[in-house]
């Protein structure tokens, strides 16, 4: 179960950021982006800062208003948030094809939500790969709540360098995480070495779609909000994502954007003007409420100084993604399908691969022989 309560949001923000120097570290985060004058090289040279700080600093709002899964799904009519959420962690594990008792990694795992999830559905072992260590203490609280803690857990590393020998995994899976990598080539080869040969490797990921138009202001505005918004040091192109995995050893065997005739728009919880009780707090109503208790919070000291900024930059990117997602060009919702190939060798085993433009690509990797 999530917290829920004022109290239990003030007693998180921050993170393993001492409560005094939460300002300091907003404003160093700021810094980064192109909204305070911060440049995309700056961002890759010092990702593991950027993005250790942005999750300290949101970790408690995101479960306060999302949920123990940060991430968005394709949705069908009278299908709740939280619904459509597992939903989505469902199919990611389906098409990964795990099978009782295999050994799993979610790389890039949060605090766990699809982690515990996938392991429920198909009862396998998840291993959590975390930067973040705020994010693996909360999430192996949750995971002796959810009674998982004997067969999951969390390891604290940098899934640009992976503590793990050639081979270990059955099965990879990525939710909305390896976007935050510098270099997509470099993580998707680590994804690679650490999974077992004739395996598969699924992911959602955030990506562009061709939609987008570098040379228009307007689109690098929208860009520039989501990168701040979502802790990243850029967003890359589908196709530089699908070019990546080839050059790491997949081959892309099948691919889809979810976004494409869904039912109802991943970004919908987004909108302002959509009402939900089920996810109320992501309600323009539910985000005023917040807003003025967060403000409220801070002012009597039991939320850090800084807070309201947070709270401020992670606005500007639901107005970004929700414009990006009108104009068709940030997805979060592209599942493909990905076969490893090795030099002289094709893989007899099909993969998966998800990727995210609107919201969620689905990539995967499969068929190590050697």
């Amino acid at each position: 179960m999530s917290k829920a309560g004022a109290l239990d949001l003030a007693s998180g923000l921050g993170g393993e950021i001492q409560k005094d120097e939460v300002l300091s570290a907003v404003e160093k985060y700021e810094k980064y982006h192109v909204c305070y004058g911060g440049e995309e090289e700056e961002r890759k040279a010092n990702y593991t800062d950027m993005v250790n700080k942005y999750y300290d600093l949101v970790t408690s709002f995101y479960e306060f208003g999302w949920g123990e899964s940060f991430h968005f799904a394709p949705r069908w009519k009278g299908e709740s948030l939280r619904e459509s959420i597992k939903r989505h962690e469902h199919f990611l594990a389906l098409q990964l094809g795990v099978k009782p008792g295999q050994k799993v990694l979610d790389v890039g795992c949060g605090i766990g939500g699809p982690l515990r999830e996938i392991a429920r559905f198909s009862s396998t072992s998840v291993t959590g790969l975390n930067i973040n260590e705020y994010q693996i203490t909360r999430g192996r609280e949750l995971n002796r709540i959810a009674g998982v803690d004997k067969t999951c857990d969390f390891v604290k590393a940098d899934f640009m360098k992976m503590p793990f020998y050639d081979n270990t995994f059955d099965a990879v899976y990525a939710i909305d995480a390896t976007c935050h990598a510098p270099d997509a080539l470099g993580c998707y080869k680590e994804i690679y070495r650490v999974l077992k040969p004739g395996q598969c490797f699924a992911a959602y990921e955030w990506c562009m779609t061709n939609a987008f138009d570098p040379k228009n202001q307007e689109h690098q505005k929208i860009k520039a909000e989501i990168e701040i918004g979502a802790g990243l040091p850029d967003i890359r192109l589908t196709t530089q994502c699908l070019e990546a995995l080839k050059q790491a050893g997949f081959e892309v065997i099948w691919e889809k954007d979810l976004a494409v005739g869904s039912p109802l728009p991943w970004y919908l919880p987004l909108d302002t003007s959509h009402f939900s009780q089920s996810s109320f707090r992501v309600t323009a109503l539910g985000r005023f409420i917040t807003r003025n208790m967060v403000k409220a919070l801070e002012f009597v000291g039991l939320a850090p100084k800084g807070s309201q900024r947070v709270q401020a930059f992670l606005e500007q990117a639901a107005e970004g993604l929700l414009d990006g997602g009108n104009a068709n060009f940030p997805s979060t919702t592209n599942p493909k399908l990905y076969d490893t190939l090795l030099p002289g060798k094709r893989s007899s085993h099909p993969c998966i691969s998800s990727w995210l433009v609107n919201q969620a690509q689905m990539v995967s990797n499969c068929g190590r022989t050697q």
